[in-house]
This record gives C-alpha cells, sequence and structure tokens, in this order.
C-alpha cells in the first residue's frame, strides 16, 4: 500500500487505524490516552470520543499530501523525511491547547479579579477590601507554580513546585479567610455608624 493510499484510506475508514496497528484488542475505555502508531509512523491518541488528532500532527499530514500530489510517488522517501523532521512528538502527559487556554484563562481571570477588589477598596473607601486583594496573591503564587511545572512537561525534577503550590494555596486559603473576616467587621462597625 503506497504512502498516499494510506493517507487517504486512514481518514475514511479510522477505526482500520486501531486494528491494523495492533494485533490485540483496542485498549479499555478507562486508558483515554492510549497511544498508537499509524502506518505511516505518525503518533495519535485515541480518546473516549474516538480519534483526535493534534493541530501539528493535521498540519503535518497535509503538508505530507499536497507534497505527494504535487512531486508524485517517488518523492515519498523525501517527504517522509520532512514529515519527521518538522513534527515535535510531544510527551503523553503534555497539556492539550484547550486545557492551556484554561489554565492561562484561570490566570488572568484571578489577576483581573485581584485588580477589580483593589479598585472597589478605593473607590468604596473600605480600605479593608484592598486586603482581600492582598490575601489573593498566593494563590496567584500557586496558580504559576502549576503552569511553569505544565510547562516543562511536569517533570520529576520541579515535583517541588506541586509541594509549593500546596503551600501556597493553604495560605492563600487562610489569607482570604482573614481578608472576608475583616470586611464583615468593618461592614458591621460602618453600619453601626449609621
Amino acid at each position: 500500500m503506497s504512502l498516499t493510499s494510506t493517507f487517504l484510506h486512514s481518514f475514511s475508514n479510522p477505526k482500520s487505524l486501531i486494528s491494523s496497528s495492533s494485533s490485540s484488542s483496542i485498549p479499555s475505555s478507562r486508558n483515554f490516552a492510549a497511544t498508537s502508531q499509524l502506518p505511516t509512523g505518525i503518533p495519535f491518541r485515541r480518546r473516549a470520543v474516538g480519534l483526535a488528532f493534534d493541530s501539528k500532527t493535521m498540519v503535518v499530514l497535509l503538508g505530507t499530501g499536497f507534497t505527494l500530489a504535487l512531486l508524485g510517488p517517488e518523492s515519498a522517501s523525501a517527504a517522509t523525511e520532512l514529515q519527521s523532521s518538522l513534527l515535535f512528538n510531544e510527551p503523553q502527559n503534555a497539556l492539550s491547547l484547550p486545557t492551556w487556554a484554561i489554565h492561562v484563562s484561570s490566570v488572568v481571570e484571578w489577576i483581573t479579579a485581584m485588580a477589580l477588589v483593589w479598585q472597589y477598596g478605593e473607590k468604596s473607601g473600605n480600605e479593608s477590601w484592598k486586603g482581600l486583594s492582598w490575601g489573593m496573591v498566593p494563590l496567584l503564587g500557586g496558580a504559576f507554580c502549576a503552569c511553569t511545572w505544565h510547562f516543562f512537561y511536569n517533570s520529576e525534577s520541579l515535583e517541588v513546585l506541586v509541594a509549593i503550590q500546596a503551600m501556597l494555596t493553604a495560605i492563600g486559603n487562610a489569607t482570604m479567610c482573614i481578608a472576608a473576616f475583616r470586611i464583615y467587621k468593618s461592614s458591621k462597625e460602618s453600619s453601626k455608624n449609621l
């Protein structure tokens, strides 16, 4: 089977990829990130909802297909070499693009919330709200620890970041609790003065 026909066959019948790539049965549904190999050596992940190709793999597949269409089957070895040099194989525990979007947007939202709480403290004249903004800082540090650890593919040499994140989360929960109590006391005192 030529590379072009394998490429076209893989998109017309995705179940054949699983059956042709391994002689054993399909892994259980608990193993969501079970990897296998296409006949051309391009990795993919089988997920609970079906087959999913990451964007880098799709670009390389399409580029290889266009190269073969333009240059003919005799350039298959050159196209395969180009494909292997362009494809960046991330480890299995690498975060997907949507997961990164959630991580980054959560950090941005937390920083925005800190700024809004600070502005509310200034405009309302109740300085205890600024304390809540300061109380949110350790939790932001924990978020940066988590993102850094994920950025380096959860490296074992950086597992200290997990412990630091846990410590900052505990401290941040305590500081936010103290700040909330201070807001409660100050609002109670201001209501007595009215």
